[in-house]
């Protein structure tokens, strides 16, 4: 009796800093991933094959990039060798930007090897403005959404007359203080600048100098797309020198950021994401106690539902490619971009769709403000921190949109 040979897994490859610097926030990507595979490996897997054929597996491979971009490139070419034509990475938009590059390149060389880039988390708009593909696909909201989202809450407060500008001298962190300044001369033009700066990223090991400059500013607050080290030093500098301006950040619930900050946090950090654990919804809560039984650590506590719902747009992809596949078909990589160009997927209570136009994730936006657990709105901490976030600014997907400049060539 003949029997059905199982079918080789959809190879991912995550090509991240799995060591270095920002090693853990490669880790608590890889534990995101691995979750979400798991749930769609769980159901079955994906029907890539046709809807006759057996299902296969999605298979996850690590790839250290060790923070570099060099090594990103050189883990590209293996990841490409050992047949996986799906990337992911984010913690970097000058890696994705030149990953972007590599793969653009590539696909035009060699059309049977075709690659698809899942950006999960790298956040310079670029990407999906002036530099956007066809092969490059963005969950997570770009810088000049998330400022947008920040200066909602800005807007509103009409006491604030003056901020201090501060970021990673990199492409990302000048991208923030660039929109932040476009924002705030379009909705808060009486809002003093006091100063802006940027300083060498994950270098500096005091920022008591910086703070100082900060307050004697006459500064009410700072913005910042400060994160790791480089934000949880200047909030703990901040409350040393005294300052006691808020913080409007785009990481500050981020890996380890609320345990260092600690109570110099508290009613002063705001941050803005696509979800928070404190989102009040029974949809919201029971996702995020299926994923702390998963992984019940407190330094493992970190999800990211976007994350979540990209593994979900690609298996919908793929599933949607099956359906019309022959047997024994060559992967159609274009045909799975044009899939997930029209992806829609939910959950938790969190609805997100692919624009197309410029391949650029739509979905709610939601700023929170760090408070103590146990306080009203605040059920969850982070990392067993005793601190949490309270949204206190929701905004739908479609307020959350922004236009593209994107002018992609397609296939």
């Amino acid at each position: 009796m003949a029997h059905a040979q199982t079918p080789a897994p959809v190879k991912l490859a995550l090509i991240e800093g799995l060591s270095g610097a920002n090693a853990n926030g490669g880790e608590a990507v890889f534990r995101n991933l691995v979750w979400a595979l798991e749930r769609v490996n769980a159901r079955g897997g994906v029907a890539l094959a046709g809807v006759a054929a057996p299902k296969q597996m999605l298979a996850l491979e690590r790839m250290d990039s060790k923070g570099q971009t060099e090594e990103a490139l050189s883990n590209l070419r293996l990841a490409i060798d050992g047949g996986a034509r799906f990337v992911l990475q984010g913690n970097s938009s000058a890696t994705a930007a030149a990953l972007i590059d590599a793969i653009n390149k590539h696909n035009e060389r060699e059309p049977a090897k075709r690659v698809l880039f899942l950006n999960y988390s790298a956040v310079d708009p670029s990407l999906t403005n002036e530099k956007c593909s066809f092969w490059h696909f963005r969950f997570d909201a770009h810088a000049d959404m998330r400022m947008a989202a920040l200066m909602q809450l800005i807007r509103d407060d009409q006491a604030l007359k003056s901020v201090y500008l501060i970021g990673q001298d990199y492409s990302f962190g000048q991208s923030v203080l660039r929109e932040a300044k476009n924002q705030l001369e379009l909705q808060r033009p009486d809002i003093r600048i006091a100063g802006e700066e940027l300083h060498p990223m994950l270098r500096i090991k005091d920022f008591a100098p910086y703070m100082a400059k900060i307050k004697a500013s006459g500064a009410q607050a700072v913005i910042t797309g400060n994160f790791s080290a480089d934000l949880t030093l200047l909030v703990k500098a901040a409350k040393e020198a005294g300052f006691e301006g808020k913080f409007y950040t785009f990481y500050g619930n981020a890996l380890g950021a609320p345990a260092a900050i600690g109570e110099a946090g508290v009613g002063r950090v705001l941050a803005v994401a696509d979800w928070l654990p404190n989102v009040q919804t029974k949809a919201s809560e029971a996702f995020y106690k299926t994923f702390r039984a998963r992984f019940p650590q407190p330094e493992d506590d970190y999800v990211h539902l976007r994350m979540q719902l990209m593994i979900e747009a690609l298996a919908q992809a793929l599933d949607a490619v099956g359906r019309s596949a022959k047997p024994g078909a060559a992967l159609d990589v274009v045909a799975v971009a044009k899939a997930l160009e029209v992806a829609q997927v939910a959950m938790a209570g969190q609805n997100g769709a692919m624009r197309g136009a410029d391949h650029q994730f739509q979905q709610p936006l939601v700023v929170g403000m760090m408070e103590r657990q146990g306080t009203s709105g605040v059920p969850f901490d982070v990392e067993g921190s005793g601190y949490g976030f309270k949204v206190v600014k929701t905004l739908s997907a479609q307020a959350a949109q922004q236009v593209s400049s994107c002018k992609m060539q397609r296939y």
